[in-house]
């Protein structure tokens, strides 16, 4: 018998109603600025689809040009509820959400199952959002495709990396890192916080910190194998909440950023 995540915060983070939640992951995506990129990995961040979904879809609608060659997602996302040591698989064979069930990659699990910093945990993932909200937006833009979900603990970056490393794959594979940047900032001390952290991502330079962004620890993965790979990243977008739907009292930071093989342009500033 096939084991089954079922959807968390359908109602909360975003629509419960599968038509509802359709057409406002469309909207967003044809609402996106264009970018010309082909990315191999993406930062996205994780809040409510009001907060932050527009974000969001700024990195997802670059998927659209290499959608028909993409058969698996990496997704990795910070634990919110439950601590973890390493990276957790969920001991799934399949995550629900309101737009139809997204059949997990298990070959892929199995390929990493022997790292000692990988470990499995199905409370880890039971009501964690940071990988979730991004399920629908991935199902709008790729269709079928095979996820690998990995609720990232406490870890170094180059345990991080080398669970990304031996899953690297080729033009089938995606990488989606899951972070929001700072939290309950002034709106413009968060300006330039925000800033502050983007740059240092954009230099592929030293590791950040959870104040900074609460998926610190699998960006800092990411950055290593970024190096590895000489990718390139490209901002395409960075608001906050007082932008989009909240008070500029506290604020969260939200960046989409797209890693590129070889040099495709220039990098983009939002």
């Amino acid at each position: 018998m096939s084991t089954v995540r079922q959807p968390a915060v359908a109602g909360m983070f975003y629509p419960a109603d599968p038509r509802q939640l359709a057409h406002d992951v469309q909207q967003l995506l044809a609402e996106a600025p264009p970018h010309e990129l082909i990315p191999k990995a993406l930062i996205v961040p994780h809040a409510g689809y009001i907060y932050s979904g527009a974000i969001a879809a700024t990195a997802y609608a670059t998927l659209r040009p290499a959608a028909a060659h993409i058969r698996r997602v990496v997704l990795l996302g910070p634990t919110h509820r439950v601590a973890v040591f390493g990276l957790a698989l969920p001991g799934a064979d399949a995550f629900d959400t309101p737009l139809g069930r997204i059949e997990l990659d298990t070959e892929a699990a199995r390929a990493i199952a022997d790292l000692p910093q990988v470990t499995v945990s199905a409370d880890a993932h039971a009501l964690e959002h940071s990988l979730e909200v991004q399920l629908p937006f991935l199902q709008r833009v790729l269709g079928k495709f095979r996820l690998l979900p990995l609720a990232v603990g406490m870890a170094t970056p180059e345990e991080v990396a080398e669970v990304l490393e031996k899953l690297w794959g080729g033009e089938e594979t995606l990488i989606v890192i899951s972070s929001d940047l700072s939290h309950f900032l002034p709106y413009a001390a968060a300006r330039h916080v925000d800033e502050e952290t983007v740059q240092t991502i954009l230099k592929l330079g030293p590791p950040i910190d959870h104040e900074q962004a609460c998926g610190g620890t699998p960006i800092n993965g990411l950055i290593v194998a970024a190096r590895r790979h000489r990718l390139t990243p490209h901002l395409l977008d960075l608001r906050n909440s007082g932008d989009t739907a909240g008070s500029q009292d506290r604020v969260v930071g939200y960046a989409s950023i797209a890693f590129t093989e070889g040099d495709q342009g220039e990098q983009e500033r939002a």
